[in-house]
């Protein structure tokens, strides 16, 4: 059937409430609205399902929920695990709640255990809970940083970690082989509690989740000395962060934490951001405006589900608060913690950091530098855990760090996601372990590029919404596979690497090999010194993504080749 189809049986069928069919009926001369909520159906991509709230198979509805609910039962099922459960979890959302009871009525509707959250959580505490209980799979009922329109849902399995292939088009293929939203199982509360398959968590995984946190930090001493003056403006931008940062930095010693007040409460219309971003500058305007009223040291920020940090430092020369992006919060970290663990004598002689190909190269560089191995993955987190999963598997690697640019990391092997909370932890460590040394984190960051160069690195979003949209980004993507691309602004490619069809170039040599990656529609340019370019479709958003990377011996020559680059690659992108 094609979309106006489809629209037509959603208005017909008695498979759906008079609320949805008004909702639909509101929108009957409206083509182009109708074609965009019907031309297909919500998918899994680096995030899981995610859309725009509404009715319609394009969109984030009960109906579509109880579809993928109800796929995934039936993988479970198949897999004969359903004994174990499945943990869930929310965020602050417009209709997060009623999803998150929703989707365990469904699992326990087909026999399914499921252990429900009391309320919101962030999503690595999910992650956590999942190896904690035990459980087969997790759903976490999010959109993660997405403006107040969407929603999602992302699915995890029992290493804690987001679906990957082939598991991922298995539990598709059930939700697609759901032919009828009639085959969606219900049960009510009291029959599922009854049966002993409806659980409730409690505070009792949050002293789970912030007593594992807190083994991970290496100076408690310094951090608690440090925590009495060290100054922390934090935000959850309306999220789930909340729930346990201040509680844990309170308890590790930081005694002056200010939230910021007009965003402490969890809410779903975001009313004080239009984007709930932290990689989004006008996101920090209220927690920049306190942070310069208590005089503040360090300025953090997560986003609703409260698996990214944003940061802002304080450059006491200047005054001026810095930004960091998600490469250089995630770095500072990173240098910070194996630098304190081989001082320390407890950095393992197998360590690896884990990263993906559109991340710093100077993640190469630290690794080296500590005689770690760096292994890049594809993006999505959930890439990093697959080698995590892997490596425990084998138990020939050790994880000390993964992280990546789009401001999310992890610090310890306890889940299989980033986790926000840990890194607003960790950050606040080391800052207080720089400010033992006179130091500030600005001071630290820059000591960095000092030591190994300065790395920058930028990304451009080409927005392409709607059905034509999809097809301009397919169309983009043909034609850069199918263009040699010899040079880029100043720089000529060495390596050219097209992911999806395991093409890697040498430009010199001509000699071609494989990637070593999973096939993904992914293009990647090496260029001379140490710089590259990256080009992808986003797998949540309508967008094509350009990243790119240079290194200088100056901060001045490394912005300059940047915003050069940046520009050429636009250039052939969009010509």
């Amino acid at each position: 059937m094609n979309y106006k189809d489809v629209y037509e049986e959603w208005l017909e069928s008695p498979d759906f409430d008079e609320e949805t069919k008004a909702e639909l009926l509101s929108i009957k001369d409206d083509e182009a609205e109708i074609e965009d909520r019907f031309y297909q159906e919500l998918e899994f991509g680096t995030a899981g399902l995610r859309g725009v709230l509404g009715a319609g198979t394009n969109r984030m509805n009960k109906y579509t929920v109880g579809k993928a609910t109800q796929g995934l039962a039936n993988y479970i099922l198949e897999q004969g695990t359903q004994d174990k459960g499945v943990v869930i979890s929310y965020d602050s959302r417009r209709m997060s709640p009623e999803f998150s009871k929703q989707t365990a009525l469904i699992l326990n509707a087909n026999g399914i255990k499921t252990y429900l959250f009391e309320k919101l959580r962030p999503v690595p505490e999910l992650s956590f809970a999942v190896r904690e209980l035990g459980c087969t799979a997790g759903i976490m009922i999010t959109a993660s940083h997405n403006p107040p329109k969407y929603n999602g849902y992302k699915v995890y399995w029992d290493d804690g970690s987001q679906i990957v292939a082939p598991r991922d088009k298995d539990i598709i293929g059930k939700v697609r082989a759901v032919e009828h939203y009639s085959e969606i199982k219900t049960t009510t509360e009291e029959d599922a509690r009854e049966k002993g398959l409806f659980n409730v968590v409690g505070t009792e995984m949050d002293d789970k989740y912030i007593s594992v946190l807190k083994k991970h930090i290496i100076n408690p001493e310094i951090m608690k000395q440090e925590g009495k003056k060290l100054k922390v403006v934090y935000t959850p931008l309306h999220g789930t962060g909340n729930q346990i940062a201040e509680r844990l930095l309170n308890e590790l010693g930081m005694e002056n934490v200010y939230v910021v007040p007009e965003q402490k409460d969890p809410d779903g219309e975001f009313p004080t951001v239009s984007y709930p971003n932290p990689e989004d500058k006008k996101a920090f305007k209220l927690a920049l405006e306190l942070a310069k009223k208590v005089d503040a040291d360090v300025v953090l920020a997560t986003d609703p589900d409260a698996d990214r940090l944003g940061i802002y430092a304080k450059d006491t020369a200047t005054g001026e608060y810095m930004d960091y992006t998600g490469n250089m919060s995630a770095l500072l970290i990173a240098e910070y913690r194996i630098s304190q663990m081989k001082e320390k004598g407890i950095l393992p002689s197998n360590g690896m950091i884990i990263t993906t190909i559109v991340s710093s190269n100077l993640t190469r560089a630290i690794a080296k530098e500590y005689g770690l191995e760096c292994i890049e993955v594809l993006t999505g987190f959930k890439n990093i855990g697959a080698i995590m999963k892997k490596a425990e598997e084998n138990k020939d690697k050790t994880y000390v760090f993964g992280f990546e640019e789009s401001y999310g990391c992890l610090i310890g092997d306890y889940a299989r996601d980033k986790d926000g909370i840990a890194a607003v932890m960790a950050l606040c460590e080391a800052a207080c372990y720089y400010s033992s040394k006179g130091k500030t984190l600005w001071d630290a960051m820059n000591e960095i590029y000092k030591k190994y160069g300065y790395y920058i690195e930028t990304q451009v979003a080409i927005v392409k919404e709607g059905s034509s949209g999809a097809q301009e980004i397919k169309n983009m993507m043909t034609k850069m596979r199918n263009t040699k691309v010899e040079q880029i602004g100043k720089y000529k490619v060495t390596e050219f690497k097209d992911i999806e069809q395991d093409i890697n170039k040498n430009m010199i040599t001509g000699e071609v090999t494989s990637t070593n990656l999973p096939k993904s529609n992914v293009l990647y340019y090496e260029l001379e010194n140490n710089s590259w370019c990256c080009i992808r479709p986003s797998g949540t958003e309508p967008k094509i993504k350009l990243y790119m990377g240079v290194r200088a011996d100056t901060q001045e020559e490394a912005q300059k080749d940047i915003e050069k680059l940046k520009q050429a690659m636009v250039d052939i992108v969009e010509n």
